[in-house]
């Protein structure tokens, strides 16, 4: 049975890594119980500061200019450490030097979708994107970056590099998160289980598997 799972985020949202991480957790925990289950996961993009100036901005000043200083943004980011320390997933905030412009990256990992990778591959893609960010504080929007972790999970780094370079897809990716944010969707992580339900913010892996399992129960024909 497939259960189509639509994922929007953006790469620079810690929220969305560790939804991600939580998912995929949950999707674990029904494959042991339902192995008949085949999830099919569709990243979707989003854009949490549309305005970000293509060559990035500096991180720190970033934050702290939108959460009021250094002493509160560091408060935030202690939420996110404490809320991901469950899960195992462990942030290196202090190493982000840039919070980059997320479109190359979003349309790097739309080509791998379009082009029929394998699930596992987008998947390893996609969480390559969030660690580089946020545990290796490496600069998801140079193309040379996005280029080495492409072809880390098995790409040509040559195709892509010049793929990158010639702007592809732009405007597919812009489109797609235009669109869902005209849908009402304004915060991410945000879930579509199935085109039936849908679930909003890094909710733990227990919820989410509930509702994994009610998408399937709905699905099912009367």
């Amino acid at each position: 049975m497939i259960l189509n799972i639509d994922l929007v985020s953006d790469f620079v949202c810690p929220w969305c890594f560790l939804g991600a991480v939580r998912l995929d957790r949950a999707l674990a925990e029904l494959r042991a119980t339902r192995p008949d289950i085949e999830p099919r996961i569709n990243w979707l993009p989003f854009f949490l500061n549309p305005d970000t100036p293509p060559e990035g901005e500096p991180y720190r000043a970033f934050l702290e200019g939108k959460f009021g200083g250094p002493v509160k943004a560091e408060a935030v980011l202690d939420r996110v450490r404490e809320a991901a320390a469950g899960d195992g997933l462990q942030y290196a905030f202090e190493r982000i030097a840039t919070r980059p412009n997320t479109l190359a990256a979003h349309r790097l990992l739309y080509r791998a979708q379009a082009h029929g990778h394998k699930p596992e591959r987008v998947r390893a893609l996609a969480h390559a994107l969030f660690a580089a960010h946020f545990q290796e504080g490496r600069d998801i929007g140079d193309l040379d970056t996005l280029a080495d972790l492409a072809a880390a999970c098995g790409d040509r780094r040559d195709v892509v590099r010049e793929w990158l370079e010639s702007g592809a897809d732009a405007d597919k990716a812009q489109r797609m998160a235009a669109g869902l944010r005209r849908q009402g969707i304004d915060g991410v992580p945000f879930f579509i289980l199935d085109r039936r339900l849908s679930l909003s913010g890094a909710q733990s892996a227990a919820v989410i598997g509930a509702a994994l399992l009610q998408a399937l129960e709905t699905g099912k024909p009367s």
